[in-house]
């Protein structure tokens, strides 16, 4: 090889190593994953790795098994997935799913998920909700659900 191009060799080696991160920065989360707040307990009620890539199916199963089989367990209910995973707003009271720093919208709005969870269940400890220990009245669907209960409750002879 000439001298010139082991020169242009080491230049480009030297600016190619130069140029690369440390191993620090590759042991660091990059500022862009979500950082979910952490629970209320000493720990989850299965790990957490596992958790983040299997709710949605343990939250379905559960629903299942409780709508059409009448069993309810509290290890995976999202009522108990709520209570725990409760996230306080600058008023010091619960946040509910309209708030981006709400649990579950960490993730699901990095991940562009639509949840639909919260058109129906309380987003929030229900005790909590609004401070009257009711669910959340915040969505159209649980609104429209309260309607047509006083509407029933009024034609009742």
């Amino acid at each position: 090889m000439t001298r010139s191009v082991r020169q242009s060799a080491a230049a480009l080696l030297a600016a190619a190593f130069l140029g690369l991160p440390s191993a620090s920065a590759f042991a660091a989360e990059p500022g862009w994953i979500p950082k979910p707040p952490r629970g209320q307990g000493d720990r989850c009620v299965a790990d957490t790795f596992w958790m983040r890539r299997n709710h949605m199916t343990v939250l379905m199963h559960q629903r299942d098994a409780t709508v059409h089989d009448g069993i309810r367990s509290r290890r995976f209910s999202l009522k108990g997935c709520i209570e725990c995973h409760v996230v306080k707003g600058a008023d010091g009271k619960p946040v509910t799913a309209a708030s981006p720093t709400h649990f579950c919208r960490t993730c699901h709005d990095y991940a562009a998920v639509r949840m639909d969870c919260f058109e129906c269940h309380a987003s929030r400890p229900e005790a909590d909700a609004a401070g009257t220990g009711k669910a959340d009245a915040e969505t159209p669907a649980r609104a429209d659900a309260h309607a047509l209960a006083r509407y029933l409750r009024s034609i009742q002879p």
